[in-house]
């Protein structure tokens, strides 16, 4: 009996090792979301274990290859939804359920800021974009189009290494998935000095990517707190400062501008040497969408708000409750 069970699972690992690696990730989709097999059933059936189709069941949600629609309303989330409407006179309001895991969080933010986005886009519009994880991920939610007339630009410089994330890397996607041309802020997103940032701005090209910037249709943008889970607040310039801007009074950033409570930007020279569209300059887009959530980052999500620099918001559960405190 213990030889045919070896021998069964013999066969089921040589299955696994003759299938591709996509024709596995495929399978054990379609087994979890449309079988509705549990993750053990689909490790048995493949010769796999248990965690490494937890991996590829999350890889592919993460690369988008998954799209889940549920079209039961969610009580809770939309009575939030119209709380924070009418607190912070929003046009829009989207809340997910929050989850325990921030990168499948930032995940599903970004899937939910693509599902409000994606019909406001029509052919001759300029997006303008942020960057990072969660727009990374709205970026992969859109349906792709063929926008001849419109275009994206990035609404910030960027950093030296490529992360996925980077405005240079977000931009692109965003451009490649309605068909638009692209225009990018070359420059890194903090400058030496206020003289080196004022000289570049003199430069045709970068002076031309800023006046889109300033007069596109639709802004989609996320902000950071100051915790080591933020991709600026980890980055050498601004972590050997954190002390500094949080003596500022800032709890967090818009577009690399560090902001207080009420969404004022701190005195803090980093504020004067920032590449990016000035937050406040937000506010000249007819739409102009906030996607950000998890509690670390309520605070700075309350003093955007308050600053009316957006219309629309997408966050979580935990997030809108604390907003509304």
């Amino acid at each position: 009996m213990v030889d045919g069970a070896n021998d069964d699972t013999t066969k089921l690992q040589s299955g696994a090792s003759d299938l591709s690696e996509a024709q596995i990730q495929a399978r054990a989709c379609w087994y979890y979301y449309v079988g509705a097999m549990t993750q053990q059933e689909i490790a048995d059936r493949l010769g796999l274990t248990r965690l490494r189709v937890n991996k590829i069941l999350g890889q592919a949600r993460q690369d988008g290859l998954v799209s889940v629609e549920i079209k039961l309303p969610l009580a809770n989330c939309i009575a939030l939804e119209e709380k924070l409407k009418a607190r912070f006179a929003l046009d829009d309001v989207s809340v997910v359920p929050t989850l325990p895991d921030p990168d499948t969080l930032q995940q599903i933010i970004g899937e939910a800021a693509g599902a409000m986005l994606d019909p406001l886009l029509e052919d001759g519009i300029g997006l303008g974009v942020g960057w990072g994880r969660t727009l990374r991920a709205t970026s992969r939610a859109l349906k792709p189009r063929r926008f001849s007339r419109s275009w994206v630009t990035a609404l910030m410089g960027g950093m030296t290494r490529g992360a996925g994330t980077n405005t240079f890397e977000v931009a692109t996607e965003f451009a490649r998935v309605i068909g638009a041309e692209c225009y990018y802020v070359a420059a890194p997103i903090y400058f030496p000095s206020v003289e080196s940032r004022s000289t570049l701005l003199t430069h045709y090209g970068l002076a031309e990517v800023m006046r889109r910037a300033r007069e596109g249709h639709i802004a989609l943008v996320s902000c950071g707190d100051l915790t080591p889970r933020s991709l600026l607040a980890s980055t050498h310039i601004v972590s050997e400062v954190l002390d500094e801007l949080r003596k500022a009074g800032a709890v967090g950033d818009l577009l690399g501008t560090f902001l207080d409570e009420y969404g004022r930007p701190v005195d803090h020279p980093l504020n004067s040497r920032v590449m990016a569209l000035d937050p406040r300059e937000l506010k000249a887009y007819p739409t102009s969408i906030l996607a950000s959530g998890g509690l670390p980052k309520a605070q700075v999500i309350r003093g955007i708000l308050n600053a009316r620099y957006v219309r629309r918001l997408v966050t979580d559960e935990s997030a809108a409750e604390a907003l509304l405190q």
